[in-house]
């Protein structure tokens, strides 16, 4: 017996989708634009169509049948774009983990890169506790904006108040983030020769026996600070000296601090143990 469900998506370039909680072994493939079939007549199949119509009921779609749909970086918290959902788009993204919004120009779903190429893979959704705004927390291909900026949000209103021309050039990052641009932007700078005084970062960039001396220094006084039962205070003190000085390193190596992050995420589901044991020698 195989299950008809209408109201779980769209075909994405004709590829097999599975649900995030579904087993793959129960993966699905799209045989229409608008159907989905589930070969199979397990009750837990059955249950699970009734709990995604459950859940599209439960969103409080406006007047248009819409909500907000925002897709943010798992990885660096940055926020790439924001546009409309509808019930069948949250069921497309739900489908094909790639994010898929409503055009209210066009009136249809489009999927973000569906023409770039420049998709976002989404992990998880989330919903606020209005039941108003969506989140797709997902990866994206690329750049996300159609200007080639990274995200769609890099104009600063309060740059903007101060000088009517500032340029819109400055993405909206988090601190860390905000650390590693200007990180990037002394590594710039350390090619051109300069008079006076070098700044810190230029010399540790420029001379990597004094880098790996403060970074080792560094991680010593931050285990110091648990040896020696110090404030906690001195702890993130000490912790923010180990994260820069190791973060002067990630930029000469010409590594970002998202890479990172993606092999920590990664690691989520696997012990400390299997992941050395999976190290290449």
């Amino acid at each position: 017996m195989a299950i008809s469900y209408n109201a779980l998506a769209q075909t994405l370039q004709g590829r097999s989708t599975c649900f995030f909680f579904v087993p793959k072994a129960l993966c699905i493939k799209q045989r229409s634009r608008s159907t989905v079939v589930f070969a199979s007549n397990d009750k837990n199949i059955i249950a699970l169509q009734s709990k995604v119509d459950n859940l599209l009921d439960r969103i409080k779609w406006d007047e248009k049948g819409l909500a907000v749909a925002v897709a943010q970086n798992v990885d660096t918290g940055a926020v790439l774009m924001q546009g409309f959902a509808n019930r069948e788009a949250l069921s497309t993204t739900i489908t094909s983990r790639k994010a898929t919004f409503f055009s209210r120009s066009r009136s249809t779903l489009w999927t973000k890169g569906e023409t770039s190429n420049n998709f976002i893979n989404v992990l998880d959704v989330y919903i606020d506790c209005d039941r108003d705004s969506i989140i797709y927390l997902g990866t994206p291909d690329g750049t996300t904006c159609h200007t080639g900026a990274e995200t769609c949000y890099y104009t600063s209103v309060l740059d903007q108040l101060i000088d009517d021309e500032a340029s819109g050039e400055k993405l909206a990052s988090t601190t860390l983030y905000s650390l590693e641009s200007i990180i990037s932007k002394r590594k710039e700078e350390s090619t051109v020769p300069q008079e006076g005084k070098p700044s810190w970062t230029r010399r540790l960039l420029t001379d990597d026996a004094l880098l790996c001396s403060k970074i080792r220094e560094e991680a010593d006084e931050l285990c110091r600070t648990l040896e020696d039962k110090e404030e906690v205070s001195r702890t993130a003190s000490e912790m923010a000296d180990v994260l820069y000085h190791a973060m002067v390193l990630l930029s000469k190596r010409d590594v970002k601090f998202e890479d990172v992050l993606e092999v920590l995420r990664k690691r989520f589901s696997q012990s400390g143990i299997e992941e050395k044991q999976s190290r290449s020698k």
